[in-house]
Formats: structure tokens, C-alpha cells, sequence
């Protein structure tokens, strides 16, 4: 399938997992998704903690958190999937489905992230990610509802997840 040409919801695209396994995100149809790039090196790597928190709350409900790794901003992630999955595992305990690291603007973005941004423009209007640890809120249709900075707490997300779990 054209990932490019056919957009009808977050679902119909694949990524690549951080075991290198290329996966369909429909596997994730029905449920409420908050899809996140990463990163191991930067001022909001603490965010590992409550979106571990958010995705043990409310995973029984049909609510996944999903990481995407990206190296575009400073080069604050630099490490390898490997490497990025042993940081995520010792030091935040993530059991959140986590990505390879992948490209969220410029000519090489990845098809989900394109899509996203299409659906949930950032600040007047902007499509750009502007740093690491922008938030998309993703319902049940594979739409993207809603986007978040990186400084917004994923915990202030609680009521957003919820309301969107209710639908």
C-alpha cells in the first residue's frame, strides 16, 4: 500500500518497531493512541516516567502510549534502537511500544508523522514539529484530535484520554 497516497486514519500506516520488526498500526484499531517522539538526551526525557504512567492507567481500557525516537533536534538521540530500548527499559521501565528512530520533518518524514501533523497543526497553523516530546492524541477512528507541546505534562492529558476512551 502507498502509505503516502491512502490516509484515512493512524491506522492504515506501518512502523518499524525498536526490535527492527515492521509492524501495521492496525493493530492498534479501536483504540485511543498518544504517539510521542522521543528522545534519551533532552530537557524532556523525564516525560518517559508519566507516559509510563498514563499507558499502566489506562492500557486495560484500550489506550496505548507509542515512542518514536527521533534525532532531528540537537542530536539528542544519538543512540542506536538497541541502545535507546536498554535506556527505556532500565532506567523509566517502559513497556510501551516503542520505535525505531524515525524522521518527523524534512523530505524524509515518516508517512504516520506526515499524516499527524496534517491532521493536528501545532501553533498558527504550523505543521513543523518544533522539539522532542510533541504530543498527538489519536481516537479510536485513527484520527488525530488533538497535538501537544513538549512542555505540556502527558499527566494534564488524564481527562483528554479519558474523554476520548468514553467515545
Amino acid at each position: 500500500m502507498n502509505q503516502t497516497a491512502y490516509q484515512a486514519s493512524a491506522f492504515d500506516f506501518s512502523a518499524t518497531t525498536i526490535d527492527g520488526k515492521v509492524v501495521s498500526l492496525d493493530m492498534y484499531r479501536g483504540s485511543v493512541l498518544l504517539i510521542v517522539n522521543v528522545a534519551s538526551h533532552c530537557g524532556f526525557t523525564g516525560q518517559y516516567q508519566p507516559l509510563q504512567h498514563l499507558h499502566e492507567t489506562y492500557c486495560q481500557q484500550g489506550f496505548f502510549v507509542l515512542g518514536f525516537p527521533c534525532n532531528q533536534f540537537l542530536g539528542q538521540e544519538p543512540e542506536s534502537d538497541a541502545q535507546i530500548k536498554e535506556f527505556c527499559s532500565l532506567r523509566y521501565d517502559v513497556s510501551f511500544p516503542m520505535f525505531s528512530k524515525i524522521q518527523v520533518n524534512g523530505s524524509d518524514t515518516h508517512p504516520l508523522y506526515r499524516f499527524l501533523k496534517s491532521q493536528a497543526k501545532g501553533l498558527m497553523g504550523s505543521e513543523a514539529i518544533k522539539w522532542n516530546f510533541t504530543k498527538f492524541l489519536v481516537n479510536r477512528e485513527g484520527q488525530a484530535v488533538a497535538r501537544y507541546s513538549p512542555t505540556t505534562s502527558p499527566l494534564s492529558l488524564s481527562s483528554a484520554i479519558e474523554q476520548e476512551l468514553k467515545k
